[in-house]
Protein backbone atom coordinates (compact mmCIF):
# COMPACT_ATOMS: atom_id res chain seq x y z
CA UNK A 1 0.00 0.00 0.00
CA UNK A 2 1.30 3.24 -0.73
CA UNK A 3 2.21 5.49 1.82
CA UNK A 4 1.93 8.83 -0.06
CA UNK A 5 -1.41 10.75 -1.88
CA UNK A 6 -5.42 10.28 -1.27
CA UNK A 7 -6.72 6.80 -1.75
CA UNK A 8 -9.66 7.06 -3.92
CA UNK A 9 -12.16 4.30 -3.11
CA UNK A 10 -15.12 3.61 -5.77
CA UNK A 11 -18.00 5.32 -3.96
CA UNK A 12 -15.71 8.43 -3.59
CA UNK A 13 -14.72 8.14 -0.34
CA UNK A 14 -10.87 9.28 0.37
CA UNK A 15 -8.31 9.02 2.78
CA UNK A 16 -5.94 11.68 2.69
CA UNK A 17 -2.34 11.47 4.29
CA UNK A 18 -0.06 14.34 5.04
CA UNK A 19 3.45 13.62 6.71
CA UNK A 20 4.04 16.04 8.45
CA UNK A 21 6.01 15.28 11.79
CA UNK A 22 7.00 19.21 12.18
CA UNK A 23 2.98 19.82 13.23
CA UNK A 24 1.19 18.80 16.04
CA UNK A 25 -2.15 19.65 14.02
CA UNK A 26 -3.36 19.71 10.27
CA UNK A 27 -6.44 20.48 8.94
CA UNK A 28 -7.54 19.00 5.43
CA UNK A 29 -9.46 21.98 3.84
CA UNK A 30 -11.98 20.87 0.79
CA UNK A 31 -13.24 23.76 -1.43
CA UNK A 32 -17.14 23.90 -1.10
CA UNK A 33 -17.09 22.27 2.36
CA UNK A 34 -16.26 21.80 5.84
CA UNK A 35 -12.64 21.34 7.16
CA UNK A 36 -11.79 18.37 8.55
CA UNK A 37 -9.28 18.22 11.56
CA UNK A 38 -6.88 15.78 10.59
CA UNK A 39 -5.60 12.55 12.98
CA UNK A 40 -2.25 12.45 14.45
CA UNK A 41 -0.44 9.47 13.85
CA UNK A 42 2.47 6.79 14.90
CA UNK A 43 5.53 9.27 12.80
CA UNK A 44 4.42 11.82 11.96
CA UNK A 45 1.96 10.92 9.80
CA UNK A 46 -1.61 12.76 9.41
CA UNK A 47 -5.34 11.06 7.94
CA UNK A 48 -8.60 12.40 7.36
CA UNK A 49 -11.55 10.67 5.75
CA UNK A 50 -14.03 12.57 3.41
CA UNK A 51 -16.21 12.07 0.92
CA UNK A 52 -14.18 13.31 -2.35
CA UNK A 53 -14.75 11.86 -5.45
CA UNK A 54 -12.38 12.51 -9.14
CA UNK A 55 -12.23 16.50 -9.36
CA UNK A 56 -12.55 17.48 -5.86
CA UNK A 57 -10.36 20.17 -4.83
CA UNK A 58 -8.10 19.92 -1.70
CA UNK A 59 -5.40 21.31 0.02
CA UNK A 60 -4.12 21.54 4.01
CA UNK A 61 -3.56 23.92 6.02
CA UNK A 62 -1.24 24.26 8.61
CA UNK A 63 -1.74 27.03 10.24
CA UNK A 64 -4.07 30.49 9.85
CA UNK A 65 -1.34 32.04 7.54
CA UNK A 66 -0.61 28.86 5.17
CA UNK A 67 -1.93 26.35 3.46
CA UNK A 68 -0.13 23.43 1.16
CA UNK A 69 -0.64 21.48 -1.40
CA UNK A 70 -0.64 17.80 -1.30
CA UNK A 71 3.08 17.08 -2.17
CA UNK A 72 2.08 13.55 -3.53
CA UNK A 73 -0.58 15.93 -5.68
CA UNK A 74 -1.36 14.05 -8.90
CA UNK A 75 -2.84 17.60 -10.54
CA UNK A 76 -2.60 21.42 -9.65
CA UNK A 77 -5.56 24.00 -10.17
CA UNK A 78 -3.98 27.26 -9.78
CA UNK A 79 0.12 26.04 -10.06
CA UNK A 80 2.26 25.29 -7.41
CA UNK A 81 0.60 27.33 -4.78
CA UNK A 82 -3.03 26.73 -5.61
CA UNK A 83 -5.33 23.28 -4.87
CA UNK A 84 -4.51 19.85 -5.52
CA UNK A 85 -6.97 17.76 -7.12
CA UNK A 86 -8.18 14.45 -6.83
CA UNK A 87 -7.27 12.01 -9.63
CA UNK A 88 -8.71 8.59 -10.19
CA UNK A 89 -5.30 6.32 -10.90
CA UNK A 90 -4.25 3.26 -9.68
CA UNK A 91 -2.18 2.93 -6.76
CA UNK A 92 1.31 2.39 -6.91
CA UNK A 93 1.87 -0.50 -4.59
CA UNK A 94 5.54 -0.21 -2.65
CA UNK A 95 7.22 -2.38 -0.42
CA UNK A 96 8.53 0.70 1.27
CA UNK A 97 6.77 1.15 4.47
CA UNK A 98 7.62 3.77 7.34
CA UNK A 99 9.83 2.18 9.65
CA UNK A 100 12.53 3.02 11.93
CA UNK A 101 15.44 1.25 9.87
CA UNK A 102 15.63 2.57 6.67
CA UNK A 103 17.73 -0.30 5.74
CA UNK A 104 14.90 -2.72 5.74
CA UNK A 105 13.62 -1.45 2.65
CA UNK A 106 13.26 -4.60 0.07
CA UNK A 107 11.90 -5.35 -3.52
CA UNK A 108 8.22 -6.10 -3.56
CA UNK A 109 6.65 -9.35 -4.77
CA UNK A 110 6.20 -9.04 -8.11
CA UNK A 111 2.86 -8.79 -9.86
CA UNK A 112 3.69 -11.32 -12.56
CA UNK A 113 2.01 -10.93 -15.88
CA UNK A 114 -1.03 -9.46 -14.58
CA UNK A 115 0.88 -6.44 -12.80
CA UNK A 116 2.16 -3.46 -13.92
CA UNK A 117 2.75 -2.72 -17.65
CA UNK A 118 0.49 -6.21 -18.74
CA UNK A 119 -1.30 -5.53 -21.80
CA UNK A 120 -0.08 -5.41 -25.94
CA UNK A 121 2.52 -3.23 -26.05
CA UNK A 122 5.55 -4.45 -24.33
CA UNK A 123 8.34 -2.07 -24.84
CA UNK A 124 11.38 -2.83 -26.95
CA UNK A 125 14.50 -4.46 -26.07
CA UNK A 126 17.41 -1.68 -25.34
CA UNK A 127 19.78 -2.62 -27.40
CA UNK A 128 16.72 -1.06 -30.29
CA UNK A 129 17.16 1.97 -28.28
CA UNK A 130 18.02 5.42 -30.35
CA UNK A 131 16.48 8.48 -28.39
CA UNK A 132 15.93 11.66 -29.40
CA UNK A 133 15.43 14.51 -25.76
CA UNK A 134 12.92 16.75 -26.30
CA UNK A 135 11.05 19.48 -24.36
CA UNK A 136 8.06 19.72 -23.98
CA UNK A 137 6.99 23.12 -23.32
CA UNK A 138 9.30 24.37 -26.43
CA UNK A 139 7.21 21.89 -28.71
CA UNK A 140 3.71 22.93 -27.70
CA UNK A 141 3.01 21.00 -24.68
CA UNK A 142 1.98 17.61 -25.16
CA UNK A 143 -0.02 16.91 -28.08
CA UNK A 144 3.16 18.98 -30.14
CA UNK A 145 5.47 16.38 -29.31
CA UNK A 146 2.58 13.87 -30.68
CA UNK A 147 2.94 15.71 -33.44
CA UNK A 148 6.04 15.36 -34.11
CA UNK A 149 6.35 11.55 -33.38
CA UNK A 150 5.73 10.10 -36.78
CA UNK A 151 8.17 12.14 -38.52
CA UNK A 152 10.59 10.85 -35.96
CA UNK A 153 9.54 7.29 -36.21
CA UNK A 154 10.07 7.23 -39.74
CA UNK A 155 13.58 8.83 -39.07
CA UNK A 156 14.64 5.33 -36.96
CA UNK A 157 14.06 6.86 -34.10
CA UNK A 158 12.68 4.38 -31.11
CA UNK A 159 12.25 6.30 -28.18
CA UNK A 160 11.89 10.03 -27.05
CA UNK A 161 13.11 11.02 -24.08
CA UNK A 162 11.03 13.87 -21.89
CA UNK A 163 12.98 16.48 -20.14
CA UNK A 164 10.68 16.51 -16.71
CA UNK A 165 7.12 17.60 -16.89
CA UNK A 166 6.75 17.33 -12.91
CA UNK A 167 4.66 20.76 -11.74
CA UNK A 168 6.69 24.01 -11.73
CA UNK A 169 6.28 27.81 -10.95
CA UNK A 170 5.22 29.90 -13.48
CA UNK A 171 4.25 28.43 -16.73
CA UNK A 172 7.68 27.88 -18.27
CA UNK A 173 10.86 26.19 -17.11
CA UNK A 174 13.36 23.68 -18.27
CA UNK A 175 11.70 21.20 -16.07
CA UNK A 176 14.66 21.46 -12.87
CA UNK A 177 12.74 23.38 -10.38
CA UNK A 178 10.44 21.10 -10.30
CA UNK A 179 8.18 21.00 -6.42
CA UNK A 180 5.03 18.32 -6.85
CA UNK A 181 6.87 15.68 -8.69
CA UNK A 182 3.77 13.54 -8.55
CA UNK A 183 1.64 16.15 -10.92
CA UNK A 184 2.30 16.80 -14.38
CA UNK A 185 3.04 20.55 -15.10
CA UNK A 186 -0.39 22.42 -15.84
CA UNK A 187 1.13 23.97 -18.71
CA UNK A 188 1.58 21.63 -20.82
CA UNK A 189 -1.79 19.69 -20.71
CA UNK A 190 -3.80 17.49 -18.58
CA UNK A 191 -3.05 14.15 -17.27
CA UNK A 192 -5.21 12.37 -19.65
CA UNK A 193 -2.87 14.33 -22.53
CA UNK A 194 -0.03 12.96 -20.88
CA UNK A 195 -0.76 9.50 -20.83
CA UNK A 196 -2.68 10.34 -25.00
CA UNK A 197 0.52 11.37 -26.05
CA UNK A 198 2.42 8.01 -24.08
CA UNK A 199 -0.21 6.07 -25.72
CA UNK A 200 0.86 7.62 -29.51
CA UNK A 201 3.93 6.76 -28.94
CA UNK A 202 3.63 3.10 -28.80
CA UNK A 203 1.32 3.45 -31.52
CA UNK A 204 4.80 4.50 -33.62
CA UNK A 205 6.45 1.42 -32.50
CA UNK A 206 8.34 4.39 -30.36
CA UNK A 207 9.14 4.08 -26.42
CA UNK A 208 8.61 6.75 -24.54
CA UNK A 209 11.32 7.77 -21.15
CA UNK A 210 10.81 10.19 -18.42
CA UNK A 211 13.44 12.51 -17.08
CA UNK A 212 12.93 12.18 -13.66
CA UNK A 213 14.68 14.59 -10.82
CA UNK A 214 15.23 12.91 -7.11
CA UNK A 215 18.19 14.87 -5.68
CA UNK A 216 16.00 17.94 -5.60
CA UNK A 217 13.08 20.54 -5.44
CA UNK A 218 12.96 23.80 -7.17
CA UNK A 219 13.19 27.19 -5.31
CA UNK A 220 9.52 28.36 -5.59
CA UNK A 221 6.74 26.10 -4.73
CA UNK A 222 8.38 23.27 -2.05
CA UNK A 223 6.29 23.34 1.47
CA UNK A 224 8.07 20.51 2.66
CA UNK A 225 10.37 22.13 4.95
CA UNK A 226 7.73 23.96 6.63
CA UNK A 227 6.13 21.09 8.07
CA UNK A 228 8.86 18.16 7.36
CA UNK A 229 11.99 19.47 8.06
CA UNK A 230 13.41 15.73 8.20
CA UNK A 231 12.77 15.34 4.37
CA UNK A 232 16.00 17.01 3.87
CA UNK A 233 19.49 16.71 5.65
CA UNK A 234 20.47 20.33 6.97
CA UNK A 235 24.05 19.14 7.66
CA UNK A 236 24.65 18.29 3.97
CA UNK A 237 25.01 20.70 1.31
CA UNK A 238 23.93 20.65 -2.25
CA UNK A 239 23.80 23.37 -5.36
CA UNK A 240 20.43 23.41 -3.97
CA UNK A 241 20.31 23.65 -0.53
CA UNK A 242 19.94 20.28 2.42
CA UNK A 243 20.56 16.94 0.41
CA UNK A 244 17.07 15.29 0.66
CA UNK A 245 17.41 12.80 2.97
CA UNK A 246 16.53 9.59 1.14
CA UNK A 247 17.48 6.98 3.95
CA UNK A 248 14.40 8.48 5.86
CA UNK A 249 12.00 5.06 4.91
CA UNK A 250 9.31 8.08 4.35
CA UNK A 251 11.23 9.99 2.06
CA UNK A 252 12.45 6.54 0.01
CA UNK A 253 9.16 5.48 -0.76
CA UNK A 254 8.01 9.06 -1.80
CA UNK A 255 10.14 8.78 -4.51
CA UNK A 256 10.05 4.95 -5.12
CA UNK A 257 6.35 5.50 -5.42
CA UNK A 258 6.80 8.15 -7.95
CA UNK A 259 8.69 6.40 -10.33
CA UNK A 260 6.62 3.51 -9.83
CA UNK A 261 3.46 5.73 -10.72
CA UNK A 262 5.21 6.85 -14.29
CA UNK A 263 5.96 3.42 -15.51
CA UNK A 264 2.30 2.21 -14.07
CA UNK A 265 -0.01 4.62 -14.59
CA UNK A 266 1.09 6.46 -16.99
CA UNK A 267 2.94 3.35 -19.36
CA UNK A 268 6.52 5.15 -19.29
CA UNK A 269 8.97 2.74 -20.59
CA UNK A 270 12.03 4.16 -18.57
CA UNK A 271 12.94 6.55 -16.78
CA UNK A 272 16.24 8.46 -16.63
CA UNK A 273 17.52 10.09 -12.91
CA UNK A 274 18.51 13.20 -13.03
CA UNK A 275 22.46 14.12 -11.00
CA UNK A 276 22.08 11.09 -8.90
CA UNK A 277 25.52 11.85 -7.81
CA UNK A 278 23.65 14.88 -5.76
CA UNK A 279 21.91 12.50 -3.76
CA UNK A 280 25.03 10.73 -2.34
CA UNK A 281 22.99 7.34 -1.10
CA UNK A 282 24.05 4.44 -3.65
CA UNK A 283 21.99 2.03 -1.72
CA UNK A 284 19.14 4.33 -2.34
CA UNK A 285 19.71 3.83 -6.17
CA UNK A 286 19.80 -0.06 -5.92
CA UNK A 287 16.89 0.02 -3.88
CA UNK A 288 15.07 2.09 -6.46
CA UNK A 289 15.87 -0.41 -9.29
CA UNK A 290 14.87 -3.39 -7.20
CA UNK A 291 11.29 -1.97 -6.98
CA UNK A 292 10.72 -0.84 -10.22
CA UNK A 293 12.17 -4.13 -11.29
CA UNK A 294 9.93 -7.06 -8.64
CA UNK A 295 6.61 -4.52 -9.88
CA UNK A 296 7.51 -4.59 -13.79
CA UNK A 297 5.91 -7.52 -15.23
CA UNK A 298 9.02 -10.07 -16.83
CA UNK A 299 7.76 -9.79 -20.57
CA UNK A 300 7.93 -5.89 -19.78
CA UNK A 301 11.18 -3.85 -21.35
CA UNK A 302 11.55 -1.24 -18.91
CA UNK A 303 14.87 0.79 -19.12
CA UNK A 304 17.01 2.92 -16.29
CA UNK A 305 19.02 5.15 -16.95
CA UNK A 306 21.28 7.25 -14.72
CA UNK A 307 23.14 10.59 -15.30
CA UNK A 308 25.88 10.36 -13.04
CA UNK A 309 28.99 11.96 -12.37
CA UNK A 310 30.92 10.14 -10.16
CA UNK A 311 31.32 7.15 -13.27
CA UNK A 312 30.24 4.58 -10.85
CA UNK A 313 30.35 1.30 -12.75
CA UNK A 314 28.86 -0.47 -10.21
CA UNK A 315 25.11 0.62 -10.46
CA UNK A 316 24.94 -0.63 -14.30
CA UNK A 317 24.03 -4.22 -15.29
CA UNK A 318 22.86 -7.26 -12.80
CA UNK A 319 19.21 -6.02 -13.26
CA UNK A 320 19.97 -2.26 -11.58
CA UNK A 321 20.42 0.25 -14.17
CA UNK A 322 20.80 -0.27 -18.17
CA UNK A 323 22.93 2.36 -18.90
CA UNK A 324 24.60 5.77 -17.75
CA UNK A 325 24.53 9.18 -19.83
CA UNK A 326 28.54 9.24 -20.91
CA UNK A 327 29.28 12.65 -20.55
CA UNK A 328 32.90 11.60 -21.52
CA UNK A 329 31.85 10.95 -24.74
CA UNK A 330 30.10 14.22 -25.41
CA UNK A 331 33.59 16.12 -23.52
CA UNK A 332 36.31 14.54 -25.09
CA UNK A 333 34.09 15.28 -29.11
CA UNK A 334 33.36 18.44 -27.95
CA UNK A 335 37.25 19.27 -27.63
CA UNK A 336 38.04 17.93 -30.63
CA UNK A 337 35.27 19.46 -32.85
CA UNK A 338 35.30 23.36 -30.89
CA UNK A 339 39.02 23.57 -29.46
CA UNK A 340 37.52 24.86 -26.35
CA UNK A 341 39.50 24.61 -23.31
CA UNK A 342 37.63 26.13 -20.70
CA UNK A 343 35.36 25.20 -17.73
CA UNK A 344 35.35 21.43 -17.57
CA UNK A 345 36.57 20.82 -21.06
CA UNK A 346 39.96 21.79 -19.41
CA UNK A 347 39.60 17.76 -17.97
CA UNK A 348 39.60 16.55 -21.90
CA UNK A 349 42.41 19.16 -23.12
CA UNK A 350 45.44 17.04 -22.61
CA UNK A 351 45.80 14.15 -24.15
CA UNK A 352 42.57 14.62 -26.26
CA UNK A 353 42.63 11.68 -28.83
CA UNK A 354 43.92 9.23 -26.26
CA UNK A 355 41.22 10.00 -24.29
CA UNK A 356 38.65 9.37 -27.08
CA UNK A 357 40.50 6.11 -27.84
CA UNK A 358 39.99 4.86 -24.64
CA UNK A 359 35.98 6.60 -24.40
CA UNK A 360 35.80 4.35 -27.31
CA UNK A 361 37.35 1.47 -26.29
CA UNK A 362 36.54 1.10 -22.42
CA UNK A 363 33.27 3.61 -21.86
CA UNK A 364 34.15 6.08 -19.13
CA UNK A 365 37.10 8.30 -19.86
CA UNK A 366 38.03 9.41 -16.21
CA UNK A 367 38.06 5.39 -13.97
CA UNK A 368 39.61 6.71 -10.50
CA UNK A 369 42.08 9.24 -12.24
CA UNK A 370 42.26 12.94 -10.65
CA UNK A 371 40.35 15.33 -12.52
CA UNK A 372 42.69 18.52 -13.24
CA UNK A 373 39.71 20.79 -13.66
CA UNK A 374 38.89 20.33 -10.26
CA UNK A 375 41.89 20.48 -7.95
CA UNK A 376 42.88 16.69 -8.89
CA UNK A 377 39.99 15.23 -7.19
CA UNK A 378 39.44 11.50 -8.96
CA UNK A 379 36.28 10.76 -10.76
CA UNK A 380 35.06 7.18 -11.88
CA UNK A 381 35.64 3.19 -11.62
CA UNK A 382 37.25 0.86 -14.08
CA UNK A 383 34.12 0.20 -16.73
CA UNK A 384 35.84 -2.08 -19.62
CA UNK A 385 33.87 -4.79 -18.31
CA UNK A 386 31.04 -3.30 -19.39
CA UNK A 387 28.87 -3.86 -22.26
CA UNK A 388 28.70 -0.91 -24.99
CA UNK A 389 25.20 -0.91 -24.29
CA UNK A 390 25.82 0.60 -20.73
CA UNK A 391 26.32 4.20 -21.96
CA UNK A 392 24.25 6.17 -23.69
CA UNK A 393 26.41 8.43 -25.76
CA UNK A 394 25.65 12.09 -27.53
CA UNK A 395 27.03 14.88 -29.14
CA UNK A 396 25.29 17.28 -26.99
CA UNK A 397 21.73 17.35 -25.20
CA UNK A 398 20.09 19.84 -23.05
CA UNK A 399 22.74 20.45 -20.59
CA UNK A 400 25.56 20.66 -23.18
CA UNK A 401 23.68 23.25 -25.28
CA UNK A 402 21.92 25.13 -22.41
CA UNK A 403 24.19 25.44 -20.39
CA UNK A 404 26.11 27.54 -22.26
CA UNK A 405 25.71 31.44 -22.17
CA UNK A 406 24.58 31.82 -25.34
CA UNK A 407 22.75 28.70 -26.30
CA UNK A 408 24.41 27.58 -29.28
CA UNK A 409 24.13 24.07 -31.09
CA UNK A 410 27.14 22.50 -32.60
CA UNK A 411 25.93 23.22 -36.11
CA UNK A 412 26.90 27.07 -35.63
CA UNK A 413 30.43 25.65 -34.24
CA UNK A 414 31.77 23.02 -35.92
CA UNK A 415 32.38 23.01 -40.10
CA UNK A 416 29.52 20.70 -41.46
CA UNK A 417 31.42 17.92 -42.73
CA UNK A 418 33.45 17.27 -39.41
CA UNK A 419 29.74 17.80 -37.76
CA UNK A 420 28.34 14.85 -39.83
CA UNK A 421 31.88 12.30 -39.33
CA UNK A 422 31.53 13.11 -35.33
CA UNK A 423 27.12 11.91 -36.57
CA UNK A 424 28.38 9.09 -38.04
CA UNK A 425 30.42 8.19 -35.23
CA UNK A 426 27.65 8.23 -32.49
CA UNK A 427 24.89 6.71 -34.88
CA UNK A 428 27.55 3.30 -35.56
CA UNK A 429 28.45 2.92 -32.13
CA UNK A 430 27.44 0.27 -30.23
CA UNK A 431 26.85 2.78 -27.04
CA UNK A 432 23.43 3.70 -27.04
CA UNK A 433 22.79 6.99 -28.95
CA UNK A 434 20.74 10.34 -27.91
CA UNK A 435 19.65 13.03 -30.19
CA UNK A 436 18.62 16.49 -28.85
CA UNK A 437 15.88 17.81 -30.30
CA UNK A 438 16.69 19.70 -34.10
CA UNK A 439 19.70 17.85 -34.42
CA UNK A 440 18.14 15.72 -37.08
CA UNK A 441 16.94 18.88 -39.05
CA UNK A 442 20.34 20.31 -38.40
CA UNK A 443 18.74 23.37 -36.60
CA UNK A 444 20.95 26.50 -35.59
CA UNK A 445 18.43 27.45 -33.44
CA UNK A 446 19.85 28.08 -29.72
CA UNK A 447 18.46 26.53 -26.83
CA UNK A 448 18.57 28.86 -23.81
CA UNK A 449 18.44 28.17 -20.05
CA UNK A 450 14.77 29.69 -19.55
CA UNK A 451 12.34 30.07 -15.77
CA UNK A 452 9.22 31.67 -15.36
CA UNK A 453 9.99 33.19 -12.10
CA UNK A 454 9.01 36.01 -10.51
CA UNK A 455 10.13 39.40 -8.66
CA UNK A 456 13.12 38.95 -6.59
CA UNK A 457 13.55 35.11 -7.20
CA UNK A 458 13.40 36.75 -11.05
CA UNK A 459 16.58 38.73 -10.56
CA UNK A 460 18.12 36.57 -8.32
CA UNK A 461 18.16 33.74 -11.25
CA UNK A 462 18.98 36.33 -13.95
CA UNK A 463 21.97 37.51 -11.87
CA UNK A 464 23.52 34.86 -10.79
CA UNK A 465 23.02 33.21 -14.55
CA UNK A 466 25.52 35.82 -15.44
CA UNK A 467 27.83 35.53 -12.70
CA UNK A 468 28.65 31.75 -13.52
CA UNK A 469 30.10 33.19 -16.75
CA UNK A 470 32.42 35.68 -15.61
CA UNK A 471 35.76 33.46 -15.34
CA UNK A 472 35.15 32.31 -19.15
CA UNK A 473 37.03 34.62 -21.38
CA UNK A 474 34.42 36.01 -23.58
CA UNK A 475 32.32 36.81 -20.44
CA UNK A 476 34.69 38.23 -18.06
CA UNK A 477 33.70 41.88 -18.83
CA UNK A 478 29.81 43.32 -17.47
CA UNK A 479 28.78 44.55 -20.71
CA UNK A 480 29.88 41.39 -22.11
CA UNK A 481 27.55 39.34 -19.59
CA UNK A 482 24.57 41.72 -19.99
CA UNK A 483 24.27 40.11 -23.56
CA UNK A 484 23.22 36.29 -21.87
CA UNK A 485 19.42 36.03 -22.40
CA UNK A 486 17.59 36.68 -19.25
CA UNK A 487 16.40 33.69 -18.59
CA UNK A 488 12.35 34.63 -17.55
CA UNK A 489 12.03 36.82 -20.57
CA UNK A 490 9.35 35.27 -22.48
CA UNK A 491 11.71 35.98 -25.54
CA UNK A 492 14.35 33.25 -24.24
CA UNK A 493 11.60 31.01 -24.02
CA UNK A 494 10.35 31.81 -27.73
CA UNK A 495 13.54 31.59 -29.46
CA UNK A 496 14.37 28.16 -28.19
CA UNK A 497 12.14 26.75 -30.36
CA UNK A 498 14.34 24.13 -32.92
CA UNK A 499 13.63 25.70 -36.39
CA UNK A 500 14.64 24.01 -39.24
CA UNK A 501 17.58 25.01 -40.91
CA UNK A 502 18.16 25.40 -44.93
CA UNK A 503 19.98 22.20 -45.25
CA UNK A 504 17.04 20.16 -43.34
CA UNK A 505 16.85 17.76 -46.32
CA UNK A 506 20.63 17.03 -46.27
CA UNK A 507 20.79 16.15 -42.40
CA UNK A 508 17.59 14.26 -42.12
CA UNK A 509 18.57 12.45 -45.25
CA UNK A 510 22.16 11.82 -43.32
CA UNK A 511 20.75 10.83 -40.06
CA UNK A 512 17.74 8.35 -41.80
CA UNK A 513 20.76 6.72 -44.02
CA UNK A 514 22.79 6.01 -40.61
CA UNK A 515 20.25 4.96 -38.76
CA UNK A 516 19.15 2.79 -41.01
CA UNK A 517 22.26 0.95 -41.14
CA UNK A 518 22.36 0.63 -37.48
CA UNK A 519 19.15 -0.85 -37.65
CA UNK A 520 19.95 -3.77 -39.99
CA UNK A 521 23.51 -4.39 -39.56
CA UNK A 522 24.38 -3.34 -36.11
CA UNK A 523 21.49 -3.68 -33.43
CA UNK A 524 20.63 -7.38 -34.55
CA UNK A 525 23.97 -8.18 -33.41
CA UNK A 526 24.48 -5.93 -30.06
CA UNK A 527 23.47 -8.19 -27.52
CA UNK A 528 26.52 -9.64 -26.33
CA UNK A 529 28.52 -7.22 -27.71
CA UNK A 530 32.24 -6.34 -26.77
CA UNK A 531 34.40 -3.79 -27.05
CA UNK A 532 37.97 -5.33 -28.51
CA UNK A 533 39.84 -1.67 -27.69
CA UNK A 534 40.94 1.39 -29.44
CA UNK A 535 43.85 2.80 -31.24
CA UNK A 536 45.31 6.56 -31.83
CA UNK A 537 45.99 6.29 -35.27
CA UNK A 538 47.13 10.37 -35.63
CA UNK A 539 45.96 13.44 -33.77
CA UNK A 540 42.27 13.50 -33.69
CA UNK A 541 42.09 10.29 -35.17
CA UNK A 542 41.15 7.21 -33.55
CA UNK A 543 40.09 3.50 -35.20
CA UNK A 544 38.01 1.20 -32.48
CA UNK A 545 36.80 -2.46 -32.76
CA UNK A 546 34.26 -4.62 -31.17
CA UNK A 547 32.68 -7.99 -31.52
CA UNK A 548 29.56 -8.12 -31.63
CA UNK A 549 27.07 -10.76 -30.47
CA UNK A 550 27.70 -12.78 -33.73
CA UNK A 551 31.03 -12.83 -33.70
CA UNK A 552 30.88 -10.20 -36.20
CA UNK A 553 33.66 -7.38 -35.99
CA UNK A 554 33.12 -4.14 -35.89
CA UNK A 555 35.53 -1.91 -36.99
CA UNK A 556 34.99 2.66 -37.14
CA UNK A 557 37.56 4.76 -38.07
CA UNK A 558 37.33 8.45 -37.61
CA UNK A 559 39.72 11.70 -38.38
CA UNK A 560 39.32 15.26 -36.73
CA UNK A 561 42.10 16.05 -37.38
CA UNK A 562 44.24 18.05 -39.99
CA UNK A 563 45.98 15.37 -41.15
CA UNK A 564 45.73 12.32 -43.09
CA UNK A 565 46.27 8.87 -41.47
CA UNK A 566 46.74 5.37 -42.56
CA UNK A 567 43.36 2.80 -42.22
CA UNK A 568 42.38 -0.34 -43.55
CA UNK A 569 42.22 -0.25 -47.26
CA UNK A 570 39.30 -2.64 -47.77
CA UNK A 571 35.99 -0.69 -49.01
CA UNK A 572 34.08 0.66 -45.95
CA UNK A 573 30.40 -0.20 -45.51
CA UNK A 574 29.99 3.06 -45.18
CA UNK A 575 32.22 6.11 -45.41
CA UNK A 576 32.06 10.04 -45.09
CA UNK A 577 35.13 11.53 -46.90
CA UNK A 578 37.99 9.56 -48.04
CA UNK A 579 38.54 6.79 -45.13
CA UNK A 580 41.70 8.48 -43.24
CA UNK A 581 41.15 11.98 -44.58
CA UNK A 582 40.75 15.08 -42.03
CA UNK A 583 37.13 15.03 -41.60
CA UNK A 584 36.85 11.74 -42.42
CA UNK A 585 34.42 8.34 -41.20
CA UNK A 586 34.42 4.77 -42.26
CA UNK A 587 33.05 1.58 -41.12
CA UNK A 588 34.01 -1.83 -41.70
CA UNK A 589 31.92 -4.98 -40.62
CA UNK A 590 33.46 -8.25 -41.03
CA UNK A 591 31.41 -11.33 -40.93
CA UNK A 592 32.11 -14.18 -38.07
CA UNK A 593 34.18 -17.22 -40.08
Amino acid sequence: MSLWGPRVSADGATLFRLWAPDRDAVTLEIDGAAPVAMRARDGGWFEADATAPAGTRYRFRLDADLAVPDPASRLQSGGVHGWSVVVPTPFVPSAVEAQSDASSISPSTSLGTNGVGAGPWQGRPWEEAVIQEVHVGVLGGYAGVAEALPALAELGITAIELMPVAAFAGSRNWGYDGVLPFAPAEAYGSPHDLRALVDRAHEHGLMILLDVVYNHFGPDGNYLGAYAGDFFHADRDTPWGGAVAVDRPEVAAYFVENALMWIADYGFDGLRFDAVHAIGNTAFLDRMAAEIRAHVAPERHVHLVLENESNDAARLGDDGFDAQWNDDFHNVLHVLLTGEREGYYADFAEGTTEKLARCLGEGFIYQGEGMPHQDGRPRGTPSAHLPPTAFVAFLQNHDQIGNRALGERLTTLVAPERLAAATALLLLCPQIPLLFMGDEAGSQTPFYFFTDFDDALADIVRDGRRREFAHFEAFSSESARETIPDPNAHETFAASRPIPHDEAVRWRELYRELLALRHTAIVPRLRGATADGAEVLGEGAVQAVWTLGDGAVLTLAINLGTEPVSVRSDTPLYAIGTPGAPASFAAWIKDAA
